[in-house]
């Protein structure tokens, strides 16, 4: 752990004195959890004079994919493809949200209530469901119970409505898959008019962990995360805006076997380590990030970036890194050890707007190394390594027009990359390229 917090450390000392140091008006920013603020206040009340405080929003994503091979694994950029085909319509997402608020005598946000479903053509599935209390005697804390996102980062939490990008990035999507989860966060931020950390806001929230991964809690461990984040701060030229996050996780071992990354006679491999001990013991997650978002104030031409890196320990399974949704078991619901490893990952999104705020040039750059003891060619069978060990990069790059202020398209290309190594299908770069003509329909 000392390995990893260092670098951790080196990247967010900076970032917390700037963000303590920046202390003036942000404006808000939709995401997953939207926090109450003047500027969704004021939306609301508009729509609670007509609706009595309740209000409707939605999109639907239809959308395109062409492969580069048949079969493609594409888990990542939206679902891996059938054994005998590269193209294929889908609907990525379709969400119809209702969102409840109350507010006090005095025009202050007391209670808050979201229930979201998403719908595609493979089921209907409740993607929020959470509500919202607001003290109001201090004004400064907010407590959310329920199925809602976890407030760790940036991208995690950006709406998919919103961001430019297809997906989110392959690190986020193992480390913490389908965003939310079911607990309770604790939301510190002054809500009064003067209050000088207003832009400040602590986030603290205890969570199952699988999130909808999985059908329900599988063990008693639970994430306990933090966050510490500045709203957006505006300078005479530009915008910046950023955090640092935690989560200190784990799952329980229910076998007297684990697995994890040893080095011996200058060679690291993953070492089986068999006690009756590790029974009911905690296989740690925990993970360490910082995110930024920098942004020119203009209209035209306007250029964005946003950037996140974690790193910390991840515990899977021997073939993949990915959290479990459910307790790992084999074909003959056999239940499996868990391997823990150290792990770092990153993603770098640049926007830039044509002139027109309807046209947008979208790069965008990501990495997610499960295992960054091994590298290339050390990642071998017999020192039991997986393709669970390998490191991905991923470069997108793609143009998004609005043709209206309700329906949207972006075509978009995903150039994946991984480790040439000694692990069947892995010893070159595969063939998993993806391209995604996707419209957007809003309101």
């Amino acid at each position: 752990m000392n390995g990893q917090s260092a670098p951790f450390k080196s990247i967010c000392f900076p970032i917390i004195i700037i963000l303590l140091l920046i202390s003036s008006i942000g404006y808000a920013q939709r995401t997953i959890n939207d926090v109450m603020d003047s500027t969704t206040v004021n939306h609301l009340l508009i729509i609670s004079k007509k609706y009595g405080s309740l209000s409707f929003s939605g999109y639907l994503q239809p959308q395109f994919q062409l492969a580069q091979s048949k079969g493609t694994q594409a888990e990542y950029q939206g679902g891996n493809f059938g054994d005998f085909t590269n193209n294929r319509f889908r609907l990525r997402r379709g969400r119809l949200r209702a969102d409840y608020m109350m507010l006090t005598d005095d025009g202050s946000p007391s209670t808050y209530f979201v229930l979201q479903f998403d719908g595609t053509e493979q089921g209907v599935a409740i993607r929020d469901f959470w509500g919202r209390y607001y003290e109001n005697t201090w004004k400064i804390l907010a407590v959310t119970l329920g199925l809602s996102g976890r407030p760790f980062g940036n991208e995690l939490q950006l709406s998919s409505s919103v961001r430019e990008a297809p997906e989110r990035g392959r690190m986020s999507q193992i480390l913490m898959r389908t965003e939310r989860d079911l607990g309770v966060t604790f939301t510190l931020n002054p809500r009064w008019k003067d209050a000088k950390l207003k832009n400040l806001v602590f986030d603290f929230g205890i969570y199952n962990g699988q999130g909808l991964a999985g059908n329900g809690e599988f063990d008693n461990s639970k994430d306990f995360i933090f966050r510490l984040s500045h709203k957006t701060y505006a300078f005479k030229n530009f915008t910046i805006a950023g955090g640092i996050s935690t989560i200190q996780g784990g799952l329980d071992h229910r076998l007297p076997v684990s697995y994890k990354m040893e080095q011996t006679n200058n060679m690291w491999k993953m070492v089986k380590d068999s006690s009756a001990a590790t029974v009911n013991k905690v296989a740690p997650r925990r993970y360490y990030g910082a995110d930024i978002q920098l942004a020119t104030k203009t209209k035209s031409w306007k250029s964005e970036l946003r950037a996140e890196v974690i790193s910390g320990l991840q515990t899977g399974t021997s073939t993949t890194s990915t959290t479990p949704g459910s307790y790992p078991v084999d074909n003959k619901a056999i239940a499996l050890p868990f391997y823990t490893r150290t792990f770092n990952g990153a993603y770098f999104t640049f926007v830039q707007t044509l002139n027109s705020t309807d046209n947008q040039i979208i790069l965008k750059y990501d990495w997610y190394d499960p295992n960054a003891k091994v590298k290339g060619l050390d990642i071998v069978g017999d020192r039991g390594l997986s393709a669970a060990d390998i490191r991905f990069d991923t470069f997108g790059f793609g143009f998004l027009h609005h043709f209206n202020p309700h329906f949207k398209a972006v075509l978009y290309y995903d150039i994946i990359k991984n480790e040439s190594t000694q692990i069947s299908g892995y010893t070159a770069d595969r063939k998993d390229n993806v391209l995604t003509l996707r419209t957007q329909f809003y309101f």
